[in-house]
Parts: structure tokens; sequence; C-alpha cells
């Protein structure tokens, strides 16, 4: 059962619509490279759709009807949106969840150091990444600096044409015949990833040597009057270093992207705009981005969390629904689209791959009925019932889709939320975008597949 190519099954209008809608898309996921960026510029979109805040709402005492449209926030790092269908709450919602973080080098707390006349920040790898593709590529850093007296300091830095880049230096080949002979792994360790930010000393009047650690000495004195920061301030931080850059066109015809933290943003922005731009819905719209999915959903903002049962619980309270079973009876009827990626495939590494059962740049939305490892540890596995229904809503809205399993089995595995949302009883599949060099630096997609996620999501949305 081999899927058609996208692009050859598209008219030309949906082509054209395909290329206009990845221009959006690599807007956003330039201008948005960390987790609290991409929910404060999701928020902003969300406002300016007439989104309300939940806090406001419920402050006001406000009654939910049908149509009215609400979002609620999580410590700035997570996200949910909800349009108010004219069905009741308890008969369940449709749901798109996806993650806003990934992988990435964070600044450690107490980072910077001076060795042999150069200044580093000390850092630690966050995600699976192969350590060694860190190195010596331009980096940029962003985050925000809390500190004391209340005040928050937004950094991005690397991003303009004017602005400094930095890096993870490598070795030379001429003297790597030790580092070369190692396995993969181990060829950089995850402790040397040490990014290069100075080399200047401070210059003291009188005597530049009385500065103690004078490389280290003159980046604090930049920060500090660019900044206003002082080194005490990094241990109320959250800095992230990630590649400097744009998302570009990738390949002669244009017809993919190449750019950073496509996982999982390559399905956030597409359930993003699918739910903003939704019609009146029958099933109340949701749409979830969450951080941490890349080391397990865990802590506060993470899909582990109760920010989304709380949040659905308040909401149901606004709309009058006080039983003290709505709740659950909204969860258990609710379905859902856990929108992550799905591993393309890689010709250059087909032996990790089992070919029926992959899915390919270029043939549209993938759906993965089960991922996890080992026997399917650690998996969602979506029954037969629910992937007919979801099957009839893409053919019906004429979207591109195929199917695929993270690799052969045993060459390795993975995971999504969407175990997590299947614990209330709600239906729930995986369903994302094809990547290759999936947790690299720079990841590769291709445009139609995009356009074809948005398309199957907004038809997610409208399934009554």
């Amino acid at each position: 059962m081999e899927r058609p190519n996208a692009w050859k099954e598209s008219t030309q209008d949906e082509r054209q619509e395909a290329l206009r809608f990845c221009e959006g898309y690599k807007a956003f996921i330039s201008q948005n490279k960390t987790e609290r960026e991409c929910c404060a510029a999701a928020a902003a979109l969300a406002e300016e759709q007439g989104y309300r805040a939940l806090d406001s709402l419920i402050a006001e005492g406000a009654k939910l009807v049908s149509g009215d449209k609400v979002y609620a926030t999580n410590h700035g790092k997570a996200l949910l949106l909800l349009e108010v269908g004219t069905k009741p709450l308890e008969e369940g919602l449709n749901i798109l969840g996806a993650h806003i973080d990934s992988p990435r080098l964070d600044v450690k707390q107490n980072p910077l150091e001076e060795k042999s006349g150069l200044a580093y920040l000390d850092t630690h790898y966050y995600g699976g990444i192969k350590s060694y593709q860190w190195t010596a590529l331009p980096l940029a850093l962003h985050g925000v600096v809390c500190k004391k007296d209340g005040t928050k300091v937004q950094i991005a830095l690397g991003e303009d044409p004017s602005d400094p880049v930095f890096c993870v230096t490598d070795l030379l080949p001429h003297l790597a015949k030790d580092q070369m002979s190692k396995k993969a792994a181990e060829a950089v360790e995850g402790e040397i990833l040490d990014l290069l930010v100075g080399n200047e000393p401070l210059a003291i009047e009188g005597d530049a040597d009385e500065a103690k650690d004078p490389v280290a000495a003159h980046v604090l004195s930049i920060l500090k009057e660019r900044y206003a920061i002082e080194e005490e301030d990094f241990l109320s931080a959250e800095l992230e270093i990630v590649p400097a850059g744009a998302a570009r066109d990738l390949g002669f015809d244009r017809s993919m992207i190449l750019a950073y933290g496509q996982d999982d943003r390559v399905c956030s922005y597409p359930s993003l705009l699918a739910q903003l731009e939704n019609p009146a819905p029958a099933r109340t719209a949701v749409t979830l981005l969450v951080d941490k999915e890349e080391i397990g959903s865990v802590g506060a903002t993470g899909m582990t969390s109760s920010f989304f049962e709380d949040t659905i619980a308040e909401v149901l309270a606004l709309a009058g629904e006080t039983s003290p079973l709505a709740l659950r009876r909204c969860l258990r009827h609710s379905r859902m689209l856990s929108s992550d990626v799905s591993a393309g495939f890689d010709p250059s590494f087909a032996s990790v791959f089992e070919t029926k059962n992959s899915c390919f740049l270029g043939r549209g939305l993938t759906f993965n009925k089960y991922t996890g490892s080992r026997g399917k540890a650690g998996s969602n596995d979506a029954d037969a019932e629910y992937l007919a229904q979801v099957r009839a809503a893409m053919d019906e809205a004429d979207v591109k889709w195929q199917t695929a399993e993270l690799g052969r089995v045993d060459a390795g595995g993975g995971g999504t939320i969407a175990y997590i949302l299947a614990k209330y009883d709600m239906d729930v599949v995986d369903c994302g975008v094809p990547v290759l060099s999936m947790h690299a630096p720079w990841e590769a997609t291709s445009k139609i597949d995009i356009f074809n996620a948005y398309k199957g999501y907004q038809a997610f949305l409208k399934t009554e």
C-alpha cells in the first residue's frame, strides 16, 4: 500500500498554497527558538484572533458559551488554546497536542570560566543529541535572566547579522588520531561542550594583570553594560544555546526546509494555525503546546503536570458544567492527535528502516499507530476503531497522508506525549511530519508535508 507522492497528487493552487503557508512557518521558527519564545508568540497570535486569558475570565466571573475563545499559559513555557463548541463539553474535546521544546545546550548556573586566555560558558545538553554535531557551528544565546529585584531580562543574541555568535570548538584532524578512533558517542563528551564567548582581557588602567581572569572579567563587564547582569544572576537564569540563523529553503526546487527545532515546531505551528483559523466547531477544539517532551514530559511545564486537567476543570466551571463527574466525562469522551514528528526514510541509512512501514518526505502527514521500543514499551497503541474514524476524516478533506513506524523492530525507538493523555481513556494517535536528521542542529522537512499537516489538523478539529 505505497502512498502516492503528495506533490504529484496536489493541484497547482494547492502547491502554491503550501509554499505560502511555509513562509509563515519559516518566519515563526526563525524568530522563536525556545519554548518561552514560542509560548509568547502563540499567545500573542491567539489574542489577535479574539482569545482571552483564562485568568481574566475567572476574575470577572464570566460565563463561557459556544464560540468563546480562551487561552491559558503555564509558567510562560506551555499554552492551552480552547474554542467552545456548540456541543456540551461533557461530550468531549478534539485536541491537538504538540511540544515546543527542542534539543539544545543549556547554560549551567555557575557557568563562566577562563582557560588559557579564553572565556567559556559551561553547558549541560538538553534532550537526545549527538554531541559531535554541536561543535564548530555558529550558535546563538536565547533566554531569560531573572534578577533578585524581580526584573526579567530577555536575551536573544546571535540572530541578527550584526550580532556576534558563539561556538563549541573541535579538535583539528591533524591531532585527532585518538579522538577519531573512539565511538561516535564518546568522541565529544558532554562535559566539554563549553561555549567560547571571549578572548580580549579587561583593560584596567595602569596594569591589566590586576584583574583576576581578565577575559572573563571583560565578558562580565559587557553583560553588565548591555543587560545590567551580574555574575550571580546566572543562578536564576534560563539561557539556551541554539544554532544561529534563520530557516532556509532546501534544494534547487526549494521544496524543503532546513531549520533548527523542527522537532516539534513543525507540528506545533500547523496545530496553532489550525486552531486559530478553525470555524466555530461542534465539539470544543483544543490545542496544547507543551514543554519538556524531550526529557520525558516531566516538571511543572511538561505534559505530566496537572496544567491540562486543571485548565479544563476551570473551563467546565465557567461553562456551568459543574457536575463532579463532568471533568471525567469530558476527558473520557475526548479525541486527540498527538502531533509529533516521525523519522523520515533516509536512503543513506536504509538499514535501520523497514521500507513498507516507513514515512517518506513528500508523501504527506504521517500517522504512527504506536511508537515505543522493545515490544512497543512506553507506547500508546491507538485502537482500530479510532484509526478508521481518522482515516475517514483525512480522506474526506483530501489530506495527503501516510503511516509509519519509528524504524525497524529493535533498531531503536522513541515516544511522545500520547500515552499521557491516553490515561484519561480518550482516543489518541500519533500524527506528525516526517523529518530527516531529527535532533541534529539542522533538520530537514518537506513543505508539502507541513501543509498537509495543517490541513489534516483542521479536518480533525472539525470532526463531530
